[in-house]
């Protein structure tokens, strides 16, 4: 297990209700982690529709998690 900062953004904080919280995981990719939560919470969107960052830098969903690590997960936003 590791323990990871998660930041949710738009339509994830919404359907959240929180804008970060500090996760325990068995999650060893953003990729993982965002299906692990997408179960928990019941978000909507599949992870080709989310952006994961990792440590304040866009990754990609294979990039391995470590204890400590910040996750933010991006929806599409739409804005005019």
């Amino acid at each position: 297990m590791i323990t990871v900062t998660v930041h949710y953004f738009a339509s994830l904080r919404e359907q959240r209700g929180l804008s970060e919280e500090t996760v325990a995981t068995a999650a060893a990719t953003a990729k993982t982690l965002y299906t692990e939560l997408r179960a928990e919470h019941g978000f909507p969107l599949p992870p080709e529709r989310v952006r994961a960052v990792l440590n304040d830098e866009f990754a990609s969903w294979d990039a391995p998690l470590r204890t400590g690590d910040v996750v933010a997960f991006l929806p599409p936003v739409a804005g005019g």
